[in-house]
């Protein structure tokens, strides 16, 4: 029989799998005909913050290396570029729960989107030494805020919605009942 923690575990690395594909299923489809006023948030990326500030176990990072490679090679986006920030701010972020958890969200809130800005920089300097085309900066920072503005949305839908609740320091899963 397998251990509980372990399906959990599992069950959430495949809701997240599930959850990623929704999305990057949703961006192929051609739905709009000219310009977009907005560009879409990038909601997988604001998921895999939301849980890894809050269940770092249940969010493993070479899951969501895969899963941005392959939106990456999927969109046509110069590949592995978005994998590489997105494990070092995850990695950064999650290095940093410990503080998070004895803040309040403003604090979670303003710590990802000064993540989620240093990494969009990142990726501005990267394609700009490699002398790679590139959306406007308008463009760039306007999905940053789009991004950002959606983060609290994500939160909500992963604690409400996936009852992903905040891991208690020493605690190995809190859902665990001890007999």
């Amino acid at each position: 029989m397998i251990d509980p923690y372990l399906l959990r575990r599992l069950l959430y690395g495949l809701l997240f799998l599930a959850i990623s594909g929704l999305i990057i299923f949703t961006r192929m489809l051609p739905l709009h005909s000219g310009a977009q006023a907005f560009p879409p948030p990038d909601l997988i990326l604001c998921f895999a913050f939301a849980w890894t500030v809050r269940r770092p176990d249940y969010m493993p990072v070479l899951l969501v290396a895969a899963v941005l490679l392959l939106g990456d090679m999927l969109s046509l986006a110069p590949p592995g570029i978005a994998p590489l920030l997105a494990i070092l701010g995850i990695e950064a972020i999650r290095s940093r729960r410990g503080l998070l958890s004895d803040q309040g969200f403003a604090v979670e809130w303003a710590s990802v989107a000064a993540i989620m800005f240093l990494m969009m920089l990142a990726e501005r300097l990267i394609l700009g030494v490699f002398m790679v085309p590139q959306v406007a900066f308008g463009i760039t920072v306007l999905s940053l805020l789009v991004t950002v503005v959606f983060y609290p949305v994500t939160v909500l839908i992963s604690t409400l919605g996936f009852r992903i609740s905040w891991m208690k320091p020493g605690s190995i899963d809190p859902e665990a009942r001890t007999a």
